[in-house]
């Protein structure tokens, strides 16, 4: 068996059987997905009755985040397509998947950004990968309606989420979940700004137990950041704040999508504030040595919500079956974010380098 044959070479290799390409499709690639589902022991102790928490840590795709997935498939359809450009609006991600593989296939990404609200580590990337950065005054939203109107006139792929082609290569990563769990989970915990992810999840999940890959969908949660919650409030957000910058997102894309998918599998949509996501990306690197970018762990923050008797929960997680498996998306790599990160950080212990001073830090 050839080296090449052993070689994973991305989702559109893995599956192009479930996904829009045709032999005549080049495809853009840098080996995405398979990312690995984490079991994490001391969230199913948290969750109790017997219940299994895994973890999808999407902050392992090749730029750091989940968008990676959609980009190979965005990417790989426009250069089919005779696109010599590529343009999108971004949080920070989407601009950094976008401009790597532009870059890997050698054609111009745009990039619009609002000015002042993307963290440098995401920045970073997308001047580091060669695209031309554009940051306008107004938020992602503002963006977007820009590229939209560029999209519909000028012969440039737009590769943000109303690009079906981004859903199309998302939804892999519920195909990667069911493999490894030899079913759908009971429970799928996600979070929520453009709403696209949460979409092409439920896609993919329709379709594998379509073709009896699976016996069951998952109950779909969502958790959006309490500044920025427009599903949950079910009204756009003119000014949508949180520090989770990845999901400040005023106006989902993908809404109907994703209410769809909310309502069909049973779940909720809720929301968590920047304390509690603060609080929950700490506790996940602290305790199960998993770090992410603060919107990821609104996922891990809603799944402590619905564990709250106090809190107000859309979903209790007195519903979860026992010994339920539940599945939480953290969709980016805290390096993504290392500045809010910093500010959560205690100071370097000041000590002689003595041997027992060094031991008595032990406890």
């Amino acid at each position: 068996m050839s080296f090449r044959t052993l070689h994973d070479r991305g989702v559109i290799a893995r599956y192009r059987s479930y996904l829009p390409v045709s032999e005549n499709t080049p495809v853009i690639s840098l080996n995405e997905g398979s990312t690995p589902l984490i079991h994490a022991p001391k969230l199913s102790a948290r969750v109790g009755r017997g219940c299994e928490v895994f973890i999808k840590y999407e902050g392992l795709n090749p730029t750091g985040s989940f968008k990676d997935r959609g980009m190979t498939l965005a990417l790989s359809k426009a250069i089919e397509n005779g696109s010599k450009a590529v343009i999108c609006a971004s949080t920070g991600n989407t601009s950094a998947a976008a401009a790597a593989y532009a870059a890997r296939a050698s054609i111009t990404c745009i990039v619009l950004l609002p000015a002042g609200k993307i963290s440098f580590g995401k920045l970073a990337q997308a001047f580091m990968y060669g695209a031309k950065v554009v940051a306008i005054d107004g938020n992602f939203d503002d963006a977007l309606r820009l590229v939209r109107e560029i999209g519909e006139t000028e012969p440039i792929a737009v590769v943000n989420s109303i690009n079906p082609d981004r859903l199309q290569g998302q939804k892999t990563a519920s195909f990667e979940i069911i493999e490894e769990l030899g079913d759908a989970p009971d429970v799928h915990i996600l979070p929520v700004g453009n709403a696209g992810n949460i979409s092409a999840y439920w896609m993919g999940y329709e379709e594998f137990h379509s073709l009896k890959k699976s016996t069951r969908n998952p109950v779909m949660l969502g958790f959006q950041a309490a500044g920025s919650a427009p599903i949950y409030h079910n009204r756009v957000i003119e000014k949508p704040e949180t520090v989770a910058t990845a999901i400040r997102i005023g106006n989902p894309a993908s809404w109907d999508k994703a209410t769809r998918a909310l309502q069909t599998s049973g779940g909720a949509i809720d929301i968590v504030t920047d304390e509690e996501i603060l609080a929950a990306q700490f506790w996940l690197s602290s305790n199960e040595g998993i770090f992410v970018e603060p919107a990821s762990a609104a996922s891990i923050a809603g799944l402590f919500k619905s564990l709250d008797p106090a809190a107000g929960r859309a979903y209790d997680a007195s519903r979860f079956p026992e010994g339920a498996r539940i599945v939480c998306t953290v969709t980016g790599h805290g390096l993504k974010d290392p500045d809010v990160a910093k500010d959560q950080c205690g100071s370097v212990i000041a000590a002689k380098a003595e041997r027992g001073e060094i031991l008595r830090l032990i406890s």
